[in-house]
């Protein structure tokens, strides 16, 4: 049996389950009303677009074409994406482009940095393309961004959504650990049994292991994983990622439906509804998370700053009760 703080044995194989191959050719279910967005114009949006071409940064929120840009920068959030707009790896849910990666920027920490800046964030999110060809898969980058994030702008909170680091050499995650960002972010995605599907270049096992070993170097820091519905997983499969996180100690728990970027890639299997989405929010804080956002336009960064300032407040509760 499980312990408290342990997850499942890293030793055994990656598991594999009977789920159908979910073919992106394949006709996918009518889009509901209730995921659909208004197409973004307005001046917020465009001082947002303006000062992130001028810095000459990439985000993901127009790489991975997330449908809250228009919400998100209208309020001058957005979620830098640092080491570039090629990612090493093919998943088959990522719109973001898959080939040989340029050349580290070492100008992009500072000009994250001053984004942050000129936006007057309270909140950032920095995440990354993976970086295979890396030796440490890009950790110290992330580094240097925090560090030049907090010396032009000591107030602001970071976040970071990171990749696996699955070919770095070891000591990569300690790198970014040893920066302090507020919130330390990685996704398990998907359920196990579809990552070779899903997430072929990735391991479950090594992905929750991770978010284990940040609470094992830092306790105090914040953690967070999400995944998304709607790629072919059951209830069940759901309830145990949720399980698993909570045996590595994540605190924050997010859920939301996953959309076909285009036909080549993975289609929908089915969109849940905002009631199933309502049911998974009840059943995660009733296995412990801090903070819980499911719904079916959740995504990692969205309304992240609003969220931490209650993740902190949920941590302060909690240790008012021990």
């Amino acid at each position: 049996m499980q312990g408290e703080n342990s997850v499942r044995d890293l030793s055994l194989p990656e598991q594999r389950h009977p789920e159908k191959a979910h073919r992106a050719d394949q006709a996918q279910p009518k889009k509901p009303d209730w995921i659909r967005v208004r197409a973004p114009n307005s001046e917020g949006y465009k001082q947002t677009r303006a000062i992130l071409k001028e810095k000459k940064l990439v985000t993901v929120c127009e790489e991975a074409g997330c449908p809250n840009v228009g919400e998100c920068w209208s309020q001058g959030h957005a979620t830098m994406m640092i080491m570039g707009e090629i990612c090493t790896r093919g998943c088959t849910f990522c719109n973001v482009a898959t080939g040989k990666p340029n050349a580290l920027d070492l100008f992009e920490p500072g000009r994250v940095a001053h984004a942050v800046s000129e936006l007057s964030l309270n909140h950032v999110v920095v995440t990354s393309v993976d970086r295979d060809d890396l030796t440490d898969g890009g950790a110290e980058h992330f580094a240097q961004t925090i560090r030049a994030i907090r010396h032009r702008s000591p107030g602001t909170t970071i976040e970071v959504l990171i990749p696996d680091f699955l070919k770095a050499a070891p000591g990569a995650l300690e790198t970014v650990v040893e920066a302090r960002p507020d919130v330390l972010n990685h996704n398990l995605e998907t359920v196990p049994g579809l990552y070779l599907e899903v997430r072929p270049g990735a391991r479950y096992f090594h992905s929750l292991r991770l978010l284990q070993k940040v609470k094992e170097l830092d306790p105090t820091m914040f953690t967070k994983s999400g995944i998304m519905v709607g790629l072919g997983e059951d209830r069940a499969g759901v309830l145990q990622v949720m399980d698993d996180m909570r045996a590595a100690d994540v605190d924050f728990l997010t859920i939301g439906q996953y959309l076909q970027p285009t036909p080549k890639h993975h289609r929908v299997d089915r969109f849940v509804t905002p009631d199933e989405f309502k049911a998974y929010e009840k059943a995660a804080y009733g296995k412990g998370f801090l903070m819980v956002s499911a719904t079916p336009l959740t995504r990692s960064s969205y309304h992240a700053g609003d969220d931490f300032a209650r993740l902190r407040e949920a941590r302060l509760q909690k240790l008012g009760r021990a």
